[in-house]
């Protein structure tokens, strides 16, 4: 029915303070007025949650939304006790929205059990974007790489654009580029179309996945949880289909965790294998370049264009070290099956008993040892990169990052000596590993965090995580994240990274690895 004088008075008086809540985010209202329990859902563009849990840690981080009135509610009786009601929001800003509300009596009271939200359409997404155009740059019309748009980690120089660096008073002293970075030229030159700038982490010096200026990207596979960084940008792009190449970079883990989060395939290549000119650094000694897509065969197109010589006018080809595939065999590094979630590691075992003897374990070492040292030489670094435009910004960053920027401070040269000196033998290590197999490992030690942990929750999983991630960095290995687990989390089924880790040089053949290892388990767990 269309008239809503219909609507039951109660269930009306509902509404409007849901309206009122809304408008006021009144997060106490806004949970009252949800049915407790785990059938609970709610709906939108980005994904659904299930129970009342994970909508309250939604709404948590949410905000209010902009100043709107209702202009038109349409009712339907479904029960004595349940009702439909679908309703027009009309924005002071423009635009329009849509509502609609499955409502139930309990108890009494009239409770929201199933909503889907359809919002006004955006015109930019700044927690993800930039610059973004259609495209924002033509590459080549013809070539290997024709039709794939690529979102640009704002690391990279574009000629004509400035680094931004995920930080608005850096944005404000960049001066734009006169040239555009090779990492970028060879993605255009293949017939890839630059679909925009996306956002990464403050200096990419995070791998939550969040920022304070710009707000924090989606989880295009898990809503309501962290995107992953440093880049989330390009990596939220990717997942929610608004690119197809997310071009990132890796110096701790930045394309391998927000992959794992947002169940894309991402690969770090081999240091120094990519050209970094254009780039603008965190740790020169462990920076390398990457990327994120949503399938292998995407990745496979990428990676062969990139790395080869038709592909690249700066990289070296390593098809002498690909063109022979990686052998069949795998080993699980002890220590870091001894570090991964409960629930991680039972569909983390489950996929390996398909490999049966082609699967050993090896000891790495003590993960703290890989990365104390680690941290010691990326700050000192870190700090050499940005320090003095830190010391000229001094509260110019958000406060976690400003917490590690003011570590990395402190760091002595003797002690980044020291360090130096510690990873040269961890170095060796885990290059010996991957001399004549490849490691095999979840590449984070569980789902993606919920966007409203708290700041101890989340430093604990970053140390945790770069626990995991460190050994390929410091051998400046290519690694490569697979969406091949998937385990509970208090928003849902989530998804974690199955990774590789394969000697220096053999990237293309580890995507080619990859994607024949999918194969296997995804026939074996379709």
């Amino acid at each position: 029915m269309t008239e809503t004088a219909l609507i039951p008075e109660a269930l009306r008086a509902a509404f409007d303070a849901y309206e009122r809540a809304i408008l006021a985010n009144d997060l106490d209202v806004l949970d009252a007025s949800f049915a407790p329990g785990p059938g609970t859902m709610r709906g939108d563009t980005a994904g659904l949650l299930v129970g009342h849990d994970a909508i309250h840690a939604f709404r948590g981080l949410r905000g209010g939304v902009p100043a709107r009135v209702i202009e038109r509610i349409e009712y339907q009786r479904l029960g004595a006790d349940a009702a439909l009601l679908v309703s027009v929001s009309r924005f002071a800003g423009g635009g329009t929205g849509l509502q609609t509300q499955v409502w139930q009596r309990i108890d009494g009271r009239w409770l929201i059990t199933a909503a889907h939200v359809t919002p006004r359409a955006q015109a930019l997404d700044r927690s993800v974007w930039r610059a973004v155009g259609d495209p924002l740059w033509q590459g080549a019309w013809e070539g290997p790489l024709a039709g794939l748009t690529v979102a640009v980690k704002d690391l990279f120089a574009i000629k004509g654009y400035r680094i931004g660096a995920g930080n608005p008073a850096y944005l404000d002293d960049a001066r734009a580029e006169t040239t555009t970075a090779p990492a970028v030229s060879d993605l255009l030159r293949g017939g890839a179309s630059l679909r925009g700038i996306a956002r990464t982490d403050e200096f990419a010096y995070s791998i939550a996945g969040d920022n304070v200026h710009y707000g924090t990207p989606p989880n295009g596979a898990l809503p309501g949880a962290l995107p992953g960084g440093s880049s989330s940008g390009p990596a939220s792009a990717v997942a929610t289909g608004q690119a197809d190449v997310g071009l990132a970079t890796d110096t701790a883990g930045s394309v391998r965790v927000p992959a794992s989060y947002q169940g894309l395939w991402g690969l770090r290549t081999t240091h120094g294998l990519v050209p970094r000119q254009g780039l603008l650094p965190l740790a020169q000694s462990f920076d390398t370049v990457g990327w994120l897509t949503r399938d292998g065969e995407t990745l496979q197109r990428v990676a062969d264009w990139c790395l080869s010589y038709d592909g690249s006018e700066s990289t070296e080809s390593v098809y002498g070290e690909s063109s022979t595939d990686l052998a069949w065999r795998f080993a699980v590094p002890t220590e870091v099956r001894d570090s991964v979630e409960p629930e991680t590691l039972a569909a983390f075992d489950r996929r390996l008993g398909v490999l049966g003897a082609s699967v050993s374990e090896v000891a790495i070492g003590d993960l703290d040892e890989y990365l104390v040292p680690f941290r010691a030489v990326q700050g000192a670094e870190a700090w050499r990169n940005n320090g003095e435009w830190l010391r000229e910004h001094p509260d110019a960053v958000g406060p976690a990052v400003a917490e590690r920027f003011r570590a990395a401070a402190a760091i002595t040269p003797d002690e980044e000596a020291a360090a130096r000196t510690a990873l040269a033998p961890l170095r060796e290590r885990v290059q010996g590993l991957v001399a004549d197999t490849v490691l095999i490992l979840p590449t984070v030690p569980g789902p993606a965090p919920m966007r409203t942990s708290a700041g101890e929750r989340v430093d604990a999983v970053r140390r945790e995580t770069l626990r995991m991630t460190a050994p390929a960095a410091i051998g400046g290995l290519p690694s490569i994240s697979i969406p091949l687990l998937t385990v509970p989390s208090a928003l849902g089924p989530a998804p974690v990274g199955l990774c590789l880790i394969a000697r220096a040089g053999t990237d293309i053949a580890l995507v080619r690895l990859a994607r024949r290892l999918a194969d296997v388990l995804k026939t074996e767990f379709p």
